[in-house]
């Protein structure tokens, strides 16, 4: 699981709250628009993609979360309702679930939670600031290749020098969440192909040498 502070949350949970555990297959929702946000989820095993649909109608992905990610938790700051969809990618994917109220009572009367708490909100800030100064500063290419260098970092699995990744990602997946054109994506992938830096399937993404992705 990943080392993002959420594990330890999740131990907590186990523990001292009433957490369950659902055991979801592909295509399932977690959660949907509107629905009361009073829950908070970390992927114990599969992947899930967070997304809403824009004004067209057209799904616009925010996030895809693997293993030992944690979601759903703007519900810690007072977020009624959903503002997004919880999709699940992959059969037999397991999600611990905490209910919130549980977790911010005890965060009253608990230090150590609090700040696990405050820590959590703190790196989703953070993480959502350098996506948009990302979007905002850096070309087409270079926010692709560090999308591919975020995703080698926190879900891939590293085999000598190369690394590993699950790919759930379609090319309109890629787009959306760097602010780029799905051709852009296509292009971009390909010529990093060409040059052997990765090798890629509708399975996976193979990282030959993550620092001669430039």
């Amino acid at each position: 699981m990943k080392n993002n502070g959420s594990d330890i949350l999740l131990e907590y949970g186990e523990k001292v709250l009433s957490s369950s555990q659902i055991v979801y297959q592909k295509d399932d929702y977690i959660f949907k628009i509107n629905e009361p946000s009073d829950l908070i989820y970390f992927i114990e095993k599969g992947s899930v993609k967070l997304a809403k649909e824009d004004e067209s109608g057209h799904e616009v992905v925010k996030s895809i979360l693997s293993e030992g990610s944690i979601f759903g938790e703007m519900a810690l700051v007072e977020q009624e309702k959903r503002e997004e969809y919880a999709r699940v990618l992959s059969n037999d994917t397991t999600v611990r679930v905490l209910v919130v109220h549980e977790l911010l009572d005890a965060a009253k009367t608990d230090q150590s939670l609090f700040s696990r708490v405050l820590s959590l909100m703190g790196r989703k800030i953070e993480k959502l600031d350098k996506r948009i100064e990302s979007i905002t500063s850096k070309d087409s290419r270079t926010r692709i290749v560090e999308f591919l260098k975020e995703l080698a970092v926190e879900s891939g699995q590293k085999v000598g020098f190369e690394t590993l990744i699950q790919n759930n990602f379609t090319h309109k997946d890629i787009a959306n969440l760097t602010g780029t054109s799905r051709q852009t994506v296509t292009t971009t992938l390909n010529q990093l192909k060409e040059k052997n830096v990765i090798n890629f399937d509708r399975r996976r993404i193979l990282i030959r040498d993550v620092d001669l992705l430039v």
